[in-house]
């Protein structure tokens, strides 16, 4: 596969009238570790050759291939375990995007290219579920970024669930159009094969806590307190559960119309799950609110991202009568 180098992956050629190339998000499906080293030894040299940062987020096995083969321009590629990089989707996403702001600001390095490569082993289904969202939602965070991301995907190790998630939001590009073989690539801002949902019930361990708010917010901050404790949750966690919970209540008290809602505390087996439900289909709130920072200059729309990042996992559901978003924290 000498000849993968040969010419520009897809989205790697500068558009007529621009200093740099557009952002990319892209995937590679890949079954052995030639298949590896035919795509991401031309991908990292390439961007050494151009000026690009190149970053390298993936396993020891894949880390070592590289190291061997890339020889020389190794040394200017920085390399990260993904185990130590890839935990929850909300703070992994801005990580990448702080790492991209960093090195590409005042014209240190022309674009950024990362390796991406997410941890599925040890994953249960809400986890790989909030991936698949994740990796959704990567093509609007860098959208406006001068960045290229390729995720890989082990085909030898991943089910083959996770591999047709893949083919869902990583569509096949136009055959010609890349040329690194097994690429897919996707628009930004599709969010393609997602939409938003009710949410499916969860199994509870005992009896859950429910309660109905209004514009007393400080009634659910102490529901949610005494709730999170007797349920087992540290004191800092259950900070991090009560901001987030009073954040939601506050969005569902603004925008859902009627002036209430519901919250509802339960354990699930290792997680303590919690649900801010507000009548009608809350306005802004759609599968990946709260994966994209918000401007720095914006008064209002901090909150949802805030959350995101506090929890371990977040999701959002909706029926023609109600919106919920439901909040997920692991128990020590």
């Amino acid at each position: 596969m000498s000849t993968v180098a040969a010419s520009y992956p897809q989205g790697d050629a500068p558009h007529p009238g621009e200093s740099a190339p557009q952002a990319a998000h892209q995937a590679l499906t890949y079954g052995s570790d030639e298949a590896f080293l035919a795509a991401m030894v031309p991908y990292c040299r390439g961007g050494v050759e151009a000026g690009d940062t190149v970053l390298a987020v993936t396993t020891r096995t894949n880390m070592d291939l590289l190291l061997e083969e890339l020889g020389d321009a190794a040394r200017h590629v920085e390399f990260v375990d993904a185990d130590d990089w890839c935990r929850t989707p909300g703070p992994t996403l801005s990580a990448y995007r702080r790492y991209v702001d960093q090195h590409t600001s005042r014209g240190r390095a022309r674009r950024v290219r990362v390796i991406s490569e997410p941890v599925w082993h040890g994953r249960d289904v809400l986890e790989a579920a909030e991936r698949t969202r994740y990796e959704s939602a990567l093509d609007a965070a860098f959208a406006d970024r001068r960045a290229r991301i390729v995720c890989l995907y082990d085909t030898r190790t991943l089910a083959e669930a996770v591999v047709a998630d893949v083919r869902r939001t990583h569509p096949a590009p136009p055959t010609g159009a890349s040329a690194l073989a097994g690429l897919r690539s996707t628009a930004p801002g599709t969010g393609r094969g997602l939409r938003q949902r009710p949410l499916e019930p969860v199994p509870a361990d005992g009896e859950e806590a429910v309660m109905r708010f209004g514009h007393d917010l400080s009634a659910v901050r102490a529901f949610v307190t005494e709730t999170a404790i007797t349920l087992g949750m540290p004191d800092d966690r259950t900070r991090r559960l009560v901001f987030a919970v009073n954040e939601l209540a506050t969005n569902a008290l603004q925008h859902g119309g009627e002036g209430k809602g519901r919250v509802t505390v339960r354990r699930c087996g290792a997680r303590l799950v919690c649900d801010v439900t507000s009548p009608r289909n809350t306005a802004g709130l759609d599968w990946y609110a709260g994966y994209l920072p918000p401007d720095p200059g914006q008064r209002r729309g901090h909150g949802l991202w805030a959350v995101r990042q506090l929890c371990d996992a977040m999701e959002v559901g909706a029926n023609s009568r109600e919106t919920t978003v439901r909040l997920h924290l692991t128990l020590p």
